[in-house]
């Protein structure tokens, strides 16, 4: 069981470590305003696949026919035609996003950057099939070795192009291995089926996935929209590098506690382990965003003050309360992962439309003189009604009881709000004694709350679909 929390979560966080030090090492290299171009690519493609992504691989995991090569086929053959269908959108966009980009002279490269799309669609799904029997094994090297090869390509690309280009053939390559690391780590041989009835089992389970991405990438760009026009770009500069920090945090906690339980809670569905399997995953999801809170509060400000220095030090105060709002976004990612295991994908987007509602109310209250906090603040209250839905729907629909999660939440709750009372106390990069040694206290007594989760890493019995 450990090796296996471990693997995903040496996994995840080596990905993203080795994607911010790409990034950072192309910014340092390439100027301003090449990197500016260079990284409008990544947005280009984040666009297309935030309208198209409909969680096929997640619905490898969790279908009770997830074993069957024929599925199997099938939805490889609904990824590759979702995959040109991609490519030939974002070739036929690259004209008009150069120019909105004001860069007419690099449409080129836009056209380039089609291939990833189409290189995504003939992924190989055997990764994701091994996973739901807990071989965890060939996703963590996919995740890790094409990363680590872009990486190792910057400088050489350096050499040639010393431009743009570097990033746009560092994304290139990782993509390729990617496609090319999931046939080699295959057991099953590679087969495309294009079957209707498949496809429209892929809409039922994928269109509220594709949804709810849209909203997150609205609110995400739509509170960076409201901090740069109406408080300056010096605001946004702050905000955008605050939140990245925490974001990305959180992105690692959630992606590796849906990657551990989804294959056994999907295993065990309908079955008497099942609530006591789902209890331990709604805590284990309340330890993380907790243990992230508390490593943020007490490391964020001396990490921001080494790395960054002084020109980023007022960017310090808004770690904590980011850490909160980014910890109910973890919180949260528990409800949306139990209730994916019984294929309800469209509670996650039930729960982050308040978040979306808010976003008029936060360009409203900033336009008459709010802060940046007023906007964390008011996307902390979004993510705490959401959290409230996401529960509440994905306990009803599971006829789950709430009493086991009473206390765990309870004190949780407690954590935050001393997070919060940290935040407001600091007076510069270092952390406040006090309030971080409350912080500690709290978190211990958290993991005495979550007694369904403790009973399940001591019982150090996974479950899984037999296949």
């Amino acid at each position: 069981m450990f090796r296996s929390i471990a693997l995903i979560l040496s996994g995840n966080l080596t990905n993203a470590a080795l994607m911010l030090a790409r990034n950072l090492v192309i910014a340092r290299l390439i100027s301003l305003e090449d990197y500016g171009i260079a990284s409008t690519f990544v947005l280009a493609v984040a666009i297309v696949e935030m309208m198209s992504a409909l969680g096929l691989q997640q619905q490898m995991v969790q279908s009770k026919t997830g074993a069957d090569p024929e599925f199997q086929a099938a939805l490889q053959g609904f990824q590759a035609l979702r995959g040109v269908m991609n490519g030939i959108f974002l070739f036929l966009l690259a004209g008009p996003l150069a120019a909105f980009f004001g860069v007419p002279e690099v449409t080129w490269a836009y056209r380039a950057i089609a291939l990833v799309p189409l290189m995504q669609g003939f992924v190989h799904f055997d990764m994701y099939r091994m996973s739901r029997t807990l071989n965890y094994l060939p996703g963590t090297i996919t995740l890790v070795v094409p990363p680590l090869a872009s990486l190792l390509l910057v400088w050489p690309l350096y050499l040639i192009f010393a431009d743009y280009r570097v990033l746009l053939f560092a994304i290139l390559a990782q993509y390729a291995l990617i496609l090319t690391a999931s046939h080699i780590l295959a057991k099953r041989p590679y087969r495309l089926r294009l079957d209707r009835g498949v496809m429209a089992r892929g809409l039922r389970f994928g269109w509220p996935l594709m949804l709810n991405g849209a909203l997150m990438f609205a609110v995400f760009n739509g509170e960076r929209m409201i901090v740069g026009r109406e408080l300056g770009l010096e605001a946004l500069a702050l905000f955008s590098m605050a939140f990245s920090l925490t974001l990305s945090s959180a992105l690692v906690l959630s992606r590796s506690a849906m990657s551990f339980f989804l294959p056994q809670l999907s295993g065990t569905l309908g079955t008497a382990p099942f609530p006591a399997l789902a209890m331990a995953a709604f805590q284990g999801h309340l330890v993380l965003g907790c243990a992230m809170v508390l490593g943020v509060a007490l490391v964020g400000g001396p990490f921001v003050h080494a790395v960054l220095g002084l020109k980023y030090a007022d960017a310090i105060p808004l770690l904590t309360w980011l850490a909160i709002l980014q910890a109910l976004r973890v919180f949260k990612g528990g409800c949306s992962t139990v209730a994916m295991s019984a294929a309800h994908t469209e509670n996650a987007m039930l729960a982050n439309l308040v978040r979306v509602a808010l976003l008029p109310l936060a360009w409203i209250w900033v336009a008459g003189g709010g802060d940046l906090l007023d906007v964390i603040w008011i996307g902390i209250l979004g993510e705490l009604a959401g959290l409230a839905i996401g529960l509440a729907l994905a306990l009803w629909r599971l006829d789950l009881p709430l009493r086991p999660l009473a206390a765990p939440l309870g004190v949780s709750a407690v954590l935050l709000g001393v997070a919060g009372l940290h935040a407001a106390r600091l007076t510069d990069w270092q952390p406040d004694p006090l309030t971080g040694t409350g912080l500690a206290v709290l978190f211990a007594l958290v993991l005495l709350a979550v007694r369904d989760l403790r009973l399940y890493l001591r019982h150090r019995t996974m479950s899984r679909h037999e296949d």
